[in-house]
């Protein structure tokens, strides 16, 4: 547990509330141990994950614990040990994921530790189960295909009678020019 001074400094309570505001934007955030990899790398990733709403931000861990707490947040605590950076998933947080991921099979030196989704807190094996999981605008991809295929099949029916039709009188057409 942390030890509670007596009087807090003003930069510390400055850099809390930084976080909180930062964390009140959304309730989608995956926990990384970040240790090992190089600044370029990181720059590689936070471009990658930029371009999906998302910010991988290197956290103090009692700051993130504290701003958390005064979120009301689920105790993430046990994510907030060591070298820990936070990714904040403003949108689609399984993309976000996916990025996380692939970028930690590509650099074994990132480690997803797990990950807060609204009020759940997955583990490890969670994140990469949630990652595989079809993204929002693939989901409504499928959905509007869906609600589309009897309006789509209406559509082919319609205009197969009229092509019967056609045919038909066509094959009239030729019988009568035969014979």
């Amino acid at each position: 547990m942390a030890i509670v001074a007596k009087k807090i400094q003003d930069v510390k309570v400055t850099s809390i509330n930084e976080l909180k505001e930062v964390f009140g934007k959304t309730k989608d955030f995956i926990f990384a141990d970040y240790r090992g990899l190089t600044v370029e790398q990181i720059t590689i990733l936070r471009k990658q994950l930029r371009a999906k709403e998302a910010h991988f931000k290197v956290v103090k861990n009692n700051f993130a614990r504290l701003a958390f707490e005064q979120l009301s947040a689920p105790d993430v605590a046990a994510y907030l040990t060591g070298p820990t950076a936070v990714t904040i998933a403003l949108k689609d947080p399984n993309e976000v994921a996916k990025i996380l991921l692939d970028f930690a099979r590509e650099t074994p030196a990132l480690h997803v530790k797990g990950g807060l989704m609204g009020d759940t807190i997955y583990d490890a094996r969670q994140i990469e189960a949630f990652s595989k999981l079809p993204g929002r605008l693939e989901l409504i991809a499928m959905l509007m295909s869906v609600m589309n295929a009897p309006a789509r099949n209406l559509a082919a029916a319609l205009n197969d009678i009229n092509a019967r039709l056609v045919r038909t009188i066509k094959a009239v057409g030729d019988q009568k020019a035969a014979g």
